[in-house]
């Protein structure tokens, strides 16, 4: 055996066996990568961007690509407007994706940024809705006053609103077998019960307002 096979033999023992395993794949990788980016710098712009977009579509079809779309008022209007463009039969001078848009900040600022006292009264409880912010304080009436009108009498249970300078009394009642069940959900358990929301998040895109009573 000539020398240089030899040494070369000798390198390999000393070589532990899982760096021997990937050192072709390293060096594969790294010019496939090499020729991945000579491609690149060699095929014309708008290929290369056209070839990533197509990419990044396939991916949205097959669901293999990202699924979050980064906030919950954006997956909101999102999850309408998709609906929209499904149906041959929207209206698009009656479309009003603004308004749900301001519906959603009322929604957020009731959950993030309102004051709320409770307070034990027969059958169930009140709920005192407040802010110091003139913003928050519309938006409180305007989400307590829908949510009032829509829901009172579902199920037996007895929902008014009595609107105040900065926000909104609600009082939430039921039988005497309920009290302590509305009692737990308290104002933002209420407040979300009903699946009615999502209807009306519709219903605003649309040009319609499901708010007026």
């Amino acid at each position: 055996m000539r020398p240089h096979f030899l040494f070369l033999s000798f390198a390999m023992l000393a070589t532990p066996v899982s760096a021997q395993q990937s050192m072709p794949m390293e060096h594969a990788g790294h010019g496939e990568h090499m020729m991945h980016g000579q491609h690149q710098a060699e095929a014309p712009m708008g290929r290369v961007f056209e070839h990533e977009h197509n990419g990044h579509m396939m991916g949205q079809v097959d669901g293999s690509g990202p699924r979050e779309p980064g906030q919950s008022a954006f997956a909101a209007i999102q999850e309408i407007v998709n609906l929209l463009m499904a149906d041959p039969d929207t209206d698009w001078d009656q479309v009003n994706i603004d308004a749900l848009r301001g519906h959603l900040v009322d929604m957020d600022n009731v959950t993030l940024h309102a004051d709320v006292k409770a307070e034990a009264i027969e059958g169930g409880a009140r709920f005192t809705v407040t802010s110091p912010n003139p913003s928050v304080a519309g938006s409180i009436t305007r989400m307590i006053s829908a949510h009032a009108g829509t829901m009172d009498g579902v199920t037996g249970w007895r929902m008014t609103a009595i609107p105040l300078d900065t926000g909104t009394e609600m009082e939430f009642t039921g039988d005497a077998g309920d009290k302590a069940k509305i009692r737990a959900l308290g104002f933002f358990g209420v407040m979300s019960f009903g699946m009615h929301h999502q209807g009306h998040h519709l219903a605003l895109a649309t040009g319609h307002n499901p708010h007026r009573h």
